[in-house]
């Protein structure tokens, strides 16, 4: 079941009062531009509290939260649960390094590999640290396995794909704005179009390609869902090509899709799975390639490896996290909200500004018509009426609640996000 802790009216009089903070949101946004890098480009909502589907800025006002931190805050903003496990193993054994065993990290292990059918997991940090692991994995499976001439192998992704800011990533990118400035590149690494199983088919048909990157739905690309069928045409190429493949599910993974993870839509088991955003629940920065014995184990002593990586902190918070996964029935949820979302959005909002609407589960896009509005003046608006949403492009908007929103927060929210678009001048 769903956690019973709902935002009652009392609570929400106890957090505003709470977030009249002795600062404004303009000296707030001033101090950061003065002392941070300016790598980010904000909605200008200074926030200061979160709980559930909710978060507050510093002058108290609240707004549905319909980002969830890129979908690392799946089972919303301070779940109780998740908060309890950070809190007591935070008193007991926080850090230890893997210089040492540790008595969480192999509990936390069985638990994320007997959810998802893998043997091993090797854990990580961030989203971009386990698909870089990933590829690392996949290029020693290369050379050990498949015998590729030492240093010729290719690892292909999907045009459009996102998965984060490394050298590694960005060498992967095709959009200007990720890799620009940041040359030389990765070698070796190369692109095909999204949802095409004939052109991935030619590329992975060349023998010194060891691993297919892709992510089940395009998220940063803007909500991109591929045909019915293609995931199982990925899987059956890997296989006829001995490829491994990687699914990265950083995003589209542990229930936001309505699914535990995409895959299960096709009922398709990759080669190597990459988790992490929600994996730490929002509250910790958690992340893991998880593959089989004959994979994972090319993997040495001293061959890789991260400082906090495994660290017992992390791995309680990830334990808890499964637990609500399971427990609360997110996906069910996000399966049942996100079909409502879908509906209501499609018969009542102005098709004239509003040009698509796309999604599966709690993870969904709509294409703003950029003749009548720029996706940014729109997210702006949204956030005047309550409801923090950010473009992915210039004209798609992400619409990614928390997990746990229920069917009152869901219909409220909808009433905001089609006040705000169909009240844009035609």
């Amino acid at each position: 079941m769903l956690s019973k802790s709902r935002v009652t009216t009392g609570l929400v009089k106890r957090i505003q009062k709470e977030c009249m903070r002795l600062i404004s949101t303009k000296e707030v946004i001033e101090r950061e531009e003065k002392y941070a890098a300016h790598n980010y480009h904000p909605i200008p909502a200074a926030l200061c509290k979160g709980k559930g589907v909710f978060v507050w800025d510093v002058e108290g006002k609240q707004y549905f939260d319909y980002l969830s931190g890129y979908s690392a805050n799946n089972f919303g903003h301070c779940h109780p649960k998740i908060l309890e496990a950070l809190h007591s193993q935070s008193q007991v054994l926080h850090h230890t390094s893997r210089a040492f065993f540790n008595d969480v990290l192999g509990e936390f292990a069985e638990k994320v590999t007997n959810l998802f059918g893998y043997d091993k997991m090797l854990p990580m940090n961030t989203g971009v640290e386990a698909d870089d692991t990933a590829c690392k994995i996949a290029r020693k499976w290369g050379y050990r396995k498949k015998n590729i001439p030492k240093n010729q192998a290719k690892i292909i992704f999907c045009s459009d794909n996102f998965w984060g800011r490394s050298l590694a990533a960005v060498s992967a990118s095709t959009d200007p704005s990720s890799f620009e400035g940041y040359g030389p590149f990765m070698p070796g690494f190369s692109c095909v179009p999204y949802n095409d199983l004939k052109a991935l088919e030619a590329t992975l048909s060349d023998p010194l390609v060891c691993a297919f990157m892709v992510e089940p739905i395009q998220g940063e690309a803007g909500i991109k869902v591929p045909d019915e069928g293609y995931l199982k045409g990925v899987r059956e190429l890997c296989t006829k090509y001995n490829v491994l493949w990687i699914a990265d599910e950083i995003q589209t993974g542990l229930g936001r899709t309505g699914k535990n993870l995409c895959v299960d839509h096709e009922g398709v088991l990759p080669d190597i799975l990459v988790l992490g955003k929600a994996l730490g629940g929002g509250v910790y920065p958690v992340s893991a390639s998880l593959a089989n014995d004959d994979i994972m184990l090319v993997i040495e002593p001293g061959t890789h490896g991260s400082t906090f990586g495994g660290n017992p902190l992390g791995s309680r918070v990830g334990i808890a996290a499964l637990d609500v996964l399971q427990n609360e029935k997110i996906s069910e949820n996000a399966a049942k909200m996100g079909d409502l979302f879908r509906k209501e959005l499609n018969s009542r909002l102005n098709k004239k500004v509003v040009v698509d609407i796309r999604g599966k589960g709690l993870l969904n896009a709509i294409v703003i018509n950029q003749n009548y509005a720029d996706a940014w003046d729109v997210c702006l608006k949204l956030k005047e009426n309550g409801l923090l949403a950010k473009p992915t492009h210039d004209d798609i908007i992400r619409f990614a609640p928390p997990l746990v929103i229920n069917d009152k927060e869901l219909n409220q929210s909808i009433e905001i996000i089609i006040n705000t678009i169909n009240s844009i001048s035609s």
